[in-house]
């Protein structure tokens, strides 16, 4: 019988198995490149999903592994799933930085099978510290409201720290104030890790002896700083040198320094040192003006031309605002009980206006008392940045100054508030030079060059309010309330927010500050063009693609007929 002769690939067939042999060797090429060269784009135009160097560096370096517990699983409104995908994308990049060594798990709080366990889990994040925010937003026109824990839970071995992920202004609308939560997720998560990495931790130096913010009144500072820095009292008069110090705080003074311990803030600054003073230039007593009134008069601190020499003058004058806090009167009687009733005291700014600065980037409002006007003069070599303002419906009043609680009683008259926004608190950078240039040290004879040898840029905040950095006592239990709290509002101001970042920024080495400036641009659609064109839009975007296919297999049928025809032929 004869074999049949063996089939031999066409020549066609030939070149369709090299080409797809071809095919599968380049994409398992391009699968070893990618394993050994990986990189990412970032197209979009406010670099959203980019990480900043600083992070990148921290990621990298970090010792041990990390695990983040992130509480914003569940069905939320499309508003909140903003918030929890961006928490999701920031987690993803940071991952993918640091090697693998960080993890991360979504909890939703409310899977709960019965309600009580769901209670049971609420109590227990709320004993963590984790506290729940009641966020609304407008959604087709109707108010949505979910109860949720925007908290992520960072930890290190047997460390723990909470970070609040909802943050920004509370006066801003919901969308914005989202988008603000948006633009620092990065740095909250990398600030967390950094405070629980194993580092030397640097002292900040609170100076005391002249009448100063004691313990007690600075408590909850105190203990915010001592996450990150070692916080000690420092007496002037009986310390050498600053030098060892990362900075120095200047808390509410009511007594003059002397000239040899200017001397040592001086020498301190100009040699690189960094200092926050927040300083009252006019002296109030409340116990005086509930009396029946009183003139406040600038006091004598001798600190007027050092700030002076470094850029800044604080004025002899009070600022106030008709955007103002509340102060406690009685308005009448109950039977034999004084009826006590919150007024407005516009003496009391809320400032609310800030520039775009890392320190004051979509920060909340802050909280103001007795506080004056700055100026700022000429200063070779420093850069002065204005950080907040009050509202342009604020008014001066020059030394002296009168102050009676009961004209909380009378309203304001808008038309005395005039005098626009004013800046209340300002950054300087540079090389500062030093007061006593070309002088004798005071109480010798030793001369003074003109910059001393070992001079170096330095960082100084002015805030021209004492009581900015003092928390409220609770006086039946004597324990300090956390700092920017008010009691009659029952609001919580982001005093502590700012001096914190503050502390950060003139301490930060590594330019982790710096990712507060991410800006994610919010574009909102017309609400009012999407309500009147969105059925002729909904009606383009299913008709037109359903016209198109049509087209295309009409199209193809044509020509498929038209080319089996010619062999017909």
């Amino acid at each position: 019988m004869e074999q049949p002769a063996p089939i031999t690939p066409t020549p066609r067939k030939q070149r369709d198995l090299l080409r797809f042999g071809l095919f599968a060797l380049a994409l398992l090429v391009l699968n070893f490149l990618a394993q050994q060269f990986f990189f990412r784009l970032d197209l979009t135009e406010d670099k959203r999903y980019s990480m900043s160097a600083a992070t990148k560096q921290l990621l990298g370096q970090m010792p041990e592994p990390v695990t983040v517990t992130v509480y914003l699983a569940g069905d939320f409104p499309p508003a909140f799933r903003r918030l929890a995908q961006a928490t999701r994308e920031t987690l993803d990049e940071m991952q993918l930085q640091s090697g693998s060594k960080l993890r991360y798990v979504f909890v939703d709080p409310s899977a709960a099978s019965s309600e009580e366990a769901r209670n049971k889990e609420f109590q227990r994040l709320m004993q963590k510290g984790l506290q729940p925010t009641n966020l609304g937003a407008n959604e087709n026109g109707k108010r949505v409201e979910k109860i949720i824990f925007p908290w992520a839970t960072v930890t290190v071995g047997s460390r723990e720290q909470n970070v609040l992920l909802l943050r920004g202004n509370q006066a801003a609308a919901p969308d914005v104030r989202l988008n603000q939560s948006i633009e620092g997720l990065e740095y909250e998560l990398a600030s967390a890790i950094r405070r629980l990495q194993p580092n030397k931790r640097r002292i900040i130096g609170i100076v005391e002896g002249h009448g100063e913010l004691d313990n007690l009144q600075m408590a909850d500072l105190i203990g915010s700083l001592q996450r990150d820095y070692n916080v000690y009292r420092v007496d002037l008069s009986k310390v050498p040198s600053l030098k060892p110090l990362a900075a120095v705080i200047v808390a509410k003074p009511q007594r003059p320094y002397t000239e040899a311990e200017k001397f040592k803030l001086d020498e301190y600054i100009t040699q690189g040192g960094r200092a926050m003073f927040f300083v009252d230039q006019m002296r109030v007593n409340l116990d005086s003006a509930n009396r029946g009134g009183m003139l406040s008069f600038p006091q004598e601190l001798n600190l007027t031309d050092l700030l002076f020499k470094y850029g800044v003058r604080l004025n002899g004058d009070l600022v106030l605002d008709l955007n103002s806090g509340l102060i406690p009167l009685v308005t009448g009687m109950t039977g034999n009980k004084p009826q006590v009733e919150p007024m407005p005291w516009q003496f009391y700014p809320i400032v609310n206006a800030f520039s775009p600065h890392p320190i004051t980037r979509n920060l909340d409002a802050v909280y103001l008392k007795f506080a004056g006007t700055i100026d700022t003069v000429k200063a070779r070599g420093i850069r002065k940045t204005p950080l907040f303002f009050t509202s342009r419906y604020s008014r001066v009043l020059p030394a002296p100054v009168p102050i009676n609680l009961n004209d909380a009683r009378l309203p304001p008259d808008p038309k005395l508030y005039t005098a626009g926004a004013k800046p209340m608190g300002y950054l300087l950078e540079g090389q500062f030079s030093s007061l006593y240039a070309n002088r004798a040290k005071p109480g010798t004879a030793q001369f003074q060059p003109p910059q001393s040898g070992q001079a170096k840029p330095g960082k100084v905040l002015v805030v021209s309010d004492g009581d900015f950095v003092r928390n409220e006592v609770d006086m039946k239990t004597n324990r300090p309330l956390r700092l920017g709290y008010d009691r009659l509002a029952t609001t919580e101001f982001a005093n502590r927010e700012l001096v914190q970042n503050a502390a950060d920024f003139l301490l930060d080495e590594t330019g982790l500050i710096g990712v507060r400036s991410k800006e994610i641009t919010l574009r909102p659609l017309d609400k009012v063009k999407v309500n009147e064109e969105k059925r002729r839009w909904q009606l383009l975007n299913l008709g037109i693609p359903l016209l198109m296919l049509a087209l295309f297999g009409l199209v193809r049928a044509w020509l498929r007929k038209r080319r089996y025809a010619s062999f017909t032929e």
